[in-house]
């Protein structure tokens, strides 16, 4: 769909979202950085308009200006707009059952610095956990001036494994966790100068790696849509329409690892990390890694294990699939890991129970987000909010046009 611009002198800011906008898609989608000609065509703004807002984005390091490129036409070269490094920095972070961690990205999406420290963090003291959470983030935020001397932060976002109250912005339950009704913002503030000066959205770890995995996926003909299915300790799931994540009234849609399976127990407890390792006769504090290993080694039961819970997990899918009309499912996380064995048995199962398999076939894949993904999704959010208002980071002069 062609964006369009607000013509009125008082949406100044909507105009330069709408440029920053076109300037970082382009980059999301693979296409060549536009000119100045360019983002007036996407937009409808008039040329000059968009030079003097582009002026404005490139002084404040939102965009950055390439070499020039000589054209066909008659006049001066035009010069190529692209995302700027190393001039915001977007904090992701992430509390999980096995792991902490946080990433930290720039405008272009490069990685500026990350660190992940792993635990167990089952039945675990929130305050506790999230004192270590902040105390890793100040750590890596510390490195920037060192390594990005021009990075500013632009904000943070933390991935919970649980049920995120969107409206009040609580995390209401994460069972792996142990935690309930607990006010996850106010303690993570307490534990870090980063996060006091910078108070941190929440949001649900696997809606947040469905995210990054929807600006993966973006190109130049659309956003996708595809229904993610995130598997970590627990199962999580997301389901991606046209780029955007829907979230449910209260942020809470996804939970598929508690959709009930067979004699009423959970698609976790049947498909989640823990349930895998026990099935092969493993150690669920071993981790995936050692899954991997075994089923590589053809360890006996480890590949019948894995084919049984790829058809458990493809059943459930396939009521989600029927549910949205949305065939195309991706696996995320431990799948991820395992997709060489379960991803021919959740595709089986959906061909078997989906009622519009004969006309429109489903089709599984693997995430190409890469590891960490929600840290990745909850760096994104914070950059979605730059563009969402650039002026935030802009002094404008007052005579500034529309």
């Amino acid at each position: 769909m062609r964006a369009t611009a607000a013509r009125q002198a008082s949406l100044r800011e909507h105009n330069l979202g709408l440029v920053l906008r076109v300037v970082l898609d382009a980059a999301t989608a693979g296409a060549p950085p536009p000119s100045r000609a360019d983002v007036a065509a996407a937009t409808g703004l008039a040329r000059a308009t968009v030079s003097a807002l582009v002026d404005r984005l490139v002084a404040a390091g939102l965009v950055a200006e390439l070499d020039p490129v000589p054209t066909q036409r008659a006049g001066r070269p035009a010069v190529p707009l692209a995302a700027p490094t190393g001039t915001l920095a977007a904090v992701g972070a992430e509390v999980n059952v096995d792991y902490l961690g946080v990433r930290v990205l720039d405008l272009s999406r490069r990685v500026l610095a990350e660190h992940v420290e792993h635990g167990d963090f089952r039945g675990s003291d929130p305050a506790a956990v999230l004192a270590r959470l902040g105390a890793l983030v100040d750590t890596v935020t510390a490195t920037l001036p060192g390594t990005h001397p021009a990075a500013r932060v632009a904000g943070a976002t933390l991935a919970l494994p649980g049920l995120v109250d969107a409206r009040g912005g609580a995390l209401r339950y994460a069972p792996n966790l142990g935690w309930r009704d607990v006010d996850v913002a106010d303690l993570a503030r307490r534990s870090s100068d980063t996060l006091r000066a910078h108070p941190p959205r929440l949001a649900n770890e696997a809606d947040l790696a469905a995210r990054a995995e929807a600006v993966a996926r973006r190109t130049a003909e659309g956003r996708p849509s595809f229904v993610y299915v995130s598997g970590e300790i627990g199962v999580g799931g997301a389901l991606v329409l046209d780029g955007e994540i829907f979230t449910g009234r209260h942020g809470w849609a996804g939970e598929l690892g508690h959709t009930l399976v067979g004699d009423a127990r959970t698609l976790e407890q049947v498909a989640g990390q823990d349930a895998l390792l026990r099935a092969a006769g493993l150690d669920p504090h071993d981790g995936v890694a050692a899954l991997v290993a075994a089923a590589a080694a053809d360890a006996p039961g480890v590949r019948a294990a894995l084919a049984d819970a790829g058809r458990v997990l493809g059943a459930a899918l396939a009521n989600v699939v029927n549910l949205v009309d949305v065939g195309h499912v991706v696996l995320g996380g431990t799948f991820a890991s395992l997709a060489d064995h379960v991803r021919g048995p959740v595709l089986d199962a959906l061909r078997r129970h989906v009622i519009g398999a004969p006309w429109a076939a489903p089709t599984v894949d693997v995430a190409r987000a890469g590891d960490h993904a929600a840290m990745t999704g909850a760096a994104l959010t914070v950059l979605r909010t730059v563009v969402d208002d650039p002026s935030a980071w802009i002094v404008e002069p007052a005579d500034a046009p529309a």
